[in-house]
């Protein structure tokens, strides 16, 4: 076996061991892109040598889906079949695991009409709207790790050869993912001990608010009061501790729904619905985006502020250190899994229960009640820089450091 077979067991191992923690007699379910088969089947593999009962795998294809975009009829993207909604949800109750296998053209729907896409993202969202919500809560295990194709590996390194473009990705998720290291599982095991670090004194400080300041950004997020940090180690509902990405560098938490105020700037593009944003701005107020701008994909934007009421505010604040395995390869993945991993960053949309002391246990009304945000969309956009300050205001009003020059402070 070559050594590039020997990272992609390593990594297959990490996915299934680390990443979703397949147990035995559990069933696992794997999407997948069809260009990942090679990669699926060492998947299937490891995960029947752990124990899993059965290994399901939903086949993607990025041509068949560019094509259904350009010609299926207006009605089609309006719809979401049930069959396949309600089958997610069983599974699921029955505690299988989820695996996400990411390898789509982040240009697959340039040029697509902006409202055929925000209606199909929008019927799906609201199809799995109960599914969804076993994963915000940590009911179920999941995770996403990612694979390269032609196309995603076209646009990461437009300035090699074409040969060499897809082994050059390849070598840049091993080196994210740690699996270059001599046991990638226990470097995993100690990454989180680490974090943990950063976790702990952010959970004893309590901050009522972060203080964001940057070109372009000058914004204040009030947390949840009881707000809980959490980094790269979820617990579902059976005890059973998994990964939710592979890569991750970031610690977060949810923000108060109606605490955001100022304006802040974009520091990467953000691949949404097949389209980029980039280059973009959001003006806050009480927690509302009340204005945007964007250099590019503006239409994509507005679609995505405009999914529902809860889209139009924030559901997670997550710090990354500028100095991390992402950012330091100096490379825009064009990769939410990745880039959001390089820096801070914000999400739109809904925020995971978890990260109030209690949360998982709520309603939705109290949910709610206690201040955080509900929507069907849940979209991660990065603000972090080498040039981003961050301060703690603790509930006292007194201001203490937290990111200086887009590190760590303490």
């Amino acid at each position: 076996m070559n050594k590039f077979e020997e990272k992609l067991d390593k990594y297959a191992s990490l996915a299934v061991e680390i990443g979703v923690n397949v147990q035995p007699g559990q069933t696992l379910v794997v999407t997948a892109p069809i260009t990942a088969a090679d990669f699926v089947r060492k998947i299937v593999k490891r995960a029947y040598q752990v124990g899993a009962k059965h290994v399901l795998v939903d086949w993607s294809d990025d041509q068949i889906t560019r094509l259904q975009y350009e010609l299926a009829p207006d009605e089609a993207f309006r719809e979401y079949p049930l069959w396949k909604a309600k089958g997610w949800e069983e599974m699921a109750e029955n505690n299988a695991a989820f695996l996400y296998i990411d390898a789509n053209d982040p240009d697959l729907l340039n040029g697509i009409a902006p409202q055929r896409i925000q209606d199909a993202k929008k019927a799906k969202q609201q199809a799995l709207t109960t599914f969804r919500s076993y994963g915000m809560s940590d009911k179920i295990s999941w995770s996403i790790v990612a694979v390269p194709s032609q196309a995603w590996a076209d646009k990461v390194f437009p300035s090699l050869e074409s040969d060499r473009r897809i082994e050059a990705l390849w070598e840049a998720i091993f080196a994210a993912t740690r699996i270059n290291m001599e046991d990638p599982v226990q470097a995993w095991k100690d990454h989180a001990d680490a974090l943990d670090t950063y976790t702990t004194r952010l959970n004893t400080r309590q901050y009522k608010a972060l203080h964001f300041r940057a070109p372009g950004t000058d914004l204040t997020v009030e947390l949840l009061q009881g707000h809980l940090w959490i980094n790269v180690t979820s617990v579902n509902d059976k005890g059973t501790p998994f990964i939710s990405n592979l890569p991750v560098e970031e610690v977060y938490t949810a923000p108060l729904k109606t605490g955001v105020n100022g304006i802040v700037s974009s520091t990467k593009p953000l691949s949404y619905t097949g389209n980029l944003i980039d280059n973009f701005s959001l003006t806050f107020k009480d927690g509302k985006i009340v204005d945007f701008t964007a250099e590019k994909g503006y239409d994509t934007l507005q679609g995505l502020i405009d999914t529902d009421e809860g889209s139009h505010f924030l559901g997670e604040v997550a710090l990354v250190p500028h100095r991390s395995p992402i950012s330091d390869t100096n490379l825009i993945f064009y990769k939410t899994l990745f880039d959001e991993n390089a820096a801070s960053h914000l999400a739109i949309g809904q925020s995971y229960p978890f990260c109030l002391e209690g949360g998982k246990e709520m309603s939705p009304d109290e949910l709610g009640e206690r201040g955080l945000n509900d929507s069907l969309a849940h979209v991660d956009f990065m603000i972090g820089s080498a040039d981003m300050d961050i301060d703690g205001i603790l509930p006292d009003g007194s201001i203490e450091p937290v990111f200086r020059a887009g590190n760590w402070a303490f």
